[in-house]
């Protein structure tokens, strides 16, 4: 249950895309507070793992899967 693949399509496009932008903005130092660099560091790891795990556990929970049907 916890494991299966339940992110797809659009919405796995902008979790990717959302991690790399917060990634990129911490490694040029964009963000100059330090209170908001680590909320930014966490959306975007939360982003680009849930992306590449393709599963979101607050889904699981919900009952929510964007994935395609096999």
């Amino acid at each position: 249950m916890f494991l299966e693949e339940n992110v797809g399509g659009f919405d796995l496009v902008l979790r990717a895309l959302l991690g790399t932008l917060g990634i990129t903005a911490l490694a040029t130092n964009l963000i100059k507070s330090s209170p908001l660099k680590w909320i930014v560091a966490l959306i975007a790891f939360t982003g680009l793992y849930s992306s590449i795990l393709r599963h979101c556990t607050p889904y699981a929970l919900l009952g929510i899967n964007t994935a395609r049907k096999k």
